[in-house]
């Protein structure tokens, strides 16, 4: 019988052997009753739980059991099987062991977490479809949409929580969080650790991959005043699969803490991150034909470079086709308005022929393309710093009281610049402080916890972008870039901006929570928060492309003829918003906890740069909120050794009317999501998990299909267009609602499995998979182009004698040919990600 069951808990099959006619709360249901069968088949084989001072340690579970206390989600000491909310941790062992090395390796490791292409850069996770934050310590740091991959190697845990933030920890987006936990100075049971402890790492990997890293942590003493310390460094020189790819990033990470008194303790340190690489838009051209084979069109853009200059500025753009230009902003394309249903009969190759000659290509045909050669161009680069910095004080009055401060620093310089028409540069920075006092009560009810927390945040943003003149179509990747295809950017020039915005805005808010759990089994977790927020955005006219006002600067109130005389134009707002959470879980028999969650969360709507847009300040529409209905189970069984949870979900964003296309999109989303993890015994720990996920934006569903967007080769081929007569432009327009399935966002799967296993011998060699299904995806609104399903699926295998540890892992060990939709909101079928093949890294690591 366990035998059986440990078969259906692995990887995928607990999902897939239930009937093919079972609905989506069946298959779950299915999961987890075989869960339970397994719980009693192996009670026997159990072995006891050790408990080490506070801490549980469970045998064999690479410490990715919820058995500890975490202030993820609520900031209340609980495990996430007391906390009424969907999330997940990801331990160091897990990271080690599976050899996780960027956002993408999340998803076999939780559930409702896959991430589309974002040109290439790991930087936030999509969680429930949407684009998520990055908390670091439980304070949320600037937007990374893909301005730098999120270090996964600093981490010492790393917490997914999905849906939005409980008031304590908001204001963040709807679809939930990872919070990073940066390597620790102390041991476990908070106390210093008796010595140092240090280790050097190296990894060797596929198309000359290099990594050095190094940690060491242990006590210290200044005059007799003991301290604890943690240092780490990691150095990266990389090239790529892809052409014209690399990586070479330097990260530093330090902390201390020390105890000034008794009762007073002090907390800090920061991360220094220098990322130096590169964007990877993918392929371009993209039909159904280079997806399911390879063909791509080749064919040589018409020259556009009427001054020599090698490159095509704005000005040459905007002269082609008898002025209409390349489409950009909306041109005329044989429709009026232009573009307002791609899969009309006016469109024909004779009318693309003779009004857009431009926009053609010269001599096309057909080729065989590698996944190797994508969009990024010799000289295109993503240079950004990062650097981060906390300082904490905390207070313990006694008696269950303890009042905590966090000063929190998150900046970011950031350059960017593709060839094929895009740049921008960042220089944005945020400051929080926060105070939080938090206080336990004992009585013959229960144990009753309350925390309260004022708190203000300032966030400065210098941000402009050059995304008007985006001609992914004209380089034939199979060539490489020409004065033909390279555009002049607006980075290079130091005008022609699409959006250029720089100002500040305040968060001064108050919350409170509440945590009542009383002995007969009832646990109530109740909060608020209120925030006042002031804005202040300019628009720097004078940098500004003028042909984009027209799309950034729709209102003609908010530009006056003084304001393009003065060369900017600012505006201000203030407002006051509200967020509320109402959460309970109650204890059943057999280790039952179902749960229960009601939330509002308001939020600032920002860009890729932590912008906001004064278009937005002056429509009132910079403030948005979403609403989270979610209801669950979880348990945990065998002395802590089982964990399983089930949730089922609706969370919603209240307004449509407006949203940032690259991190805060108006969608509604429901699903489901399940996971188990055992540590069957001290040698074998198995994880599995499936998503259900339906995410649908708003902004379309509601206005009918009026949604502003760009055409690939796809959509023209589907109304028997020739794309050869327009890849040399950029033509968009509307997208008609035709049916509702449209309104989903595209490349995220509706159903996901996924599961992991790692069993050790007691010779030091341990062996790991990993595995993912996906099924076949839309890249595009208007479905002109599907993604094929595959496996994903990782190998390792890991020696460990003395203070050495020997690992090799194995990505994508079936070989699969798989790709990645990209940014989908705007570009889904121009641009698509080919992922790598097999590939492989090996660690060699000392610890002593």
């Amino acid at each position: 019988m366990g035998n059986v069951c440990l078969d259906e808990i692995d990887g995928v099959a607990a999902v897939q052997r239930v009937g093919r006619g079972a609905s989506r709360l069946g298959l779950v249901a299915g999961f987890l009753a075989c869960t339970s069968l397994c719980s009693a088949a192996w009670a026997q084989d159990s072995e006891t739980t050790a408990k080490s001072g506070e801490d549980i340690v469970v045998s064999g579970s690479l410490n990715a059991l919820p058995v500890k206390d975490v202030g993820t989600v609520f900031g209340f000491d609980k495990t996430l099987v007391d906390t009424p909310r969907s999330a997940s941790t990801v331990s160091k062992e897990q990271i080690e062991r599976f050899g996780v090395t960027s956002i993408y390796d999340l998803v076999a490791q939780a559930p409702g977490t896959f991430t589309n292409s974002f040109f290439g850069v790991g930087g936030s996770l999509d969680i429930r479809g949407t684009p998520g934050e990055v908390y670091f310590r439980g304070i949320r740091r600037l937007d990374n949409p893909g301005n730098y991959p999120t270090p996964i190697g600093a981490a010492d845990r790393i917490d997914i929580v999905r849906g939005p933030a409980s008031p304590l920890m908001g204001p963040a987006k709807t679809g939930g969080y990872i919070n990073f936990v940066p390597k620790s100075a102390r041991a476990g049971n908070g106390s210093y650790l008796a010595e140092p402890k240090a280790e050097l790492s190296y990894t060797r990997s596929s198309w000359n991959g290099n990594v050095l890293s190094g940690n060491i942590v242990g006590p210290g003493k200044i005059a007799g005043h003991e301290f604890g310390y943690s240092l780490y460094g990691e150095v990266t020189d990389s090239d790529s699969y892809y052409d014209n790819i690399y990586t070479h990033q330097t990260l530093l990470q330090a902390s201390f803490d020390t105890d000034i008194t008794s009762s007073l303790r002090v907390e800090f340190g920061g991360m220094y991150d220098n990322y130096r690489g590169t964007q990877n838009g993918g392929w371009n051209r993209v039909t159904q034909q280079l997806i399911d084979n390879g063909t791509y069109i080749t064919g040589t853009a018409r020259p556009l470079d009427t001054n020599g200059d090698g490159k095509i500025s704005q000005a040459e753009a905007q002269a082609a086709n008898r002025g209409l230009g390349l489409g950009t902003f909306g041109s005329a394309f044989c429709t009026t308005p232009p573009f307002a249903n791609p899969f009309i009969s006016s469109i024909t190759n004779a009318c693309l022929s003779s009004v857009y000659p431009d926009s053609g290509l010269i001599n096309p045909g057909t080729a065989k393309l590698s996944r190797r050669q994508t969009l990024t161009g010799p000289n295109d680069f993503l240079d950004n710093i990062a650097t981060t910095a906390y300082a904490d004080i905390i207070w313990d009055g006694g008696n269950d009281l303890e009042i905590k401060n966090q000063s929190f620093y998150d900046g970011t310089k950031n350059n960017n610049e593709n060839a094929y028409g895009f740049s921008q540069f960042a220089r944005s920075w945020v400051f929080e402080n926060k105070t939080t006092l938090s206080k336990k009560f004992t009585t013959d009810l229960g144990k009753f916890s309350i925390q309260a927390s004022p708190s203000v945040r300032y966030t400065r943003f210098n941000h402009a972008d050059d995304f008007g003149y985006e001609y992914f179509g004209r380089v034939d990747l199979t060539q490489g870039y020409t004065p033909n295809s390279t555009r002049l950017l607006s980075t290079q020039s130091g005008s022609g901006y699409s959006s250029d915005f720089k100002g500040h805005y305040w968060d001064t808010s108050f919350s409170t929570l509440a945590d009542l759990d009383f002995d007969f089994g009832l646990d109530v977790v109740l909060g608020g928060r209120y925030d006042r927020m002031a804005v202040t955005s300019t628009a720097v006219l004078s940098r500004m492309d003028a042909t984009a006002f027209s799309v950034n600067m729709p209102q003609t109130a908010l530009t006056t003829a003084a304001d393009l005389q003065r060369g900017y134009r600012t505006v201000q707002d203030k407002k006051g918003v509200w967020s509320w959470s109402a959460s309970a879980n109650y204890k059943l028999p057999f280790g039952l906890k179902p749960y229960g969650t009601i939330s509002k969360q308001s939020v600032i709507i920002t860009g890729q740069g932590a912008e906001v847009d004064p278009n937005n300040v002056y429509a009132d529409t910079w403030v948005t909120s979403s609403k989270l209905y979610e209801g669950g189970v979880k348990g945990s069984w065998l002395d802590n050794r089982l964990y399983a949870a089930i949730s089922v979900y609706k969370q919603t964003r209240t307004d449509y009317t407006v949203q940032s296309l690259t991190v805060n999109q108006a969608i509604r989303t429901t699903g489901i999501e399940g996971e188990v993890r055992w540590a069957v015994d001290r040698h074998l720990f198995v994880t599995g998990a499936y998503t259900h996920t339906k995410v649908v934006n708003l902004a379309f569903l509601n206005g009918g299909g009026a949604f502003f967007y760009y055409y690939g080769a796809g959509a023209f081929q589907a109304i028997g267009v020739n794309p050869a007569l327009i890849l040399g432009a950029a033509p968009n327009g509307l997208v008609a609602l035709t049916d509702k399935s449209m309104a989903e966002r595209p490349g995220i799967p509706r159903n996901l499995y996924s599961g992991t296993a790692s069993y050790s011998f007691d010779n030091g060699i341990s062996l790991t998979a990993s595995a993912s299904h996906v099924p076949k995806v839309w890249a595009d609104y208007p479905h002109t182009l599907r993604l094929p399903s595959y496996t994903l699926v990782d190998v390792g295998v890991s020696y460990e004698v003395n203070h050495w540890l020997f690992q090799v892992n194995m990505k994508n060990a079936l070989n699969e040919r798989y790709f990645r939709a990209n940014f989908v909101e705007l570009y889904g079928s121009q641009n698509v990600k080919p992922e790598v093949p097999r590939s492989f890294q090996a660690t060699v690591k000392y610890k002593f």
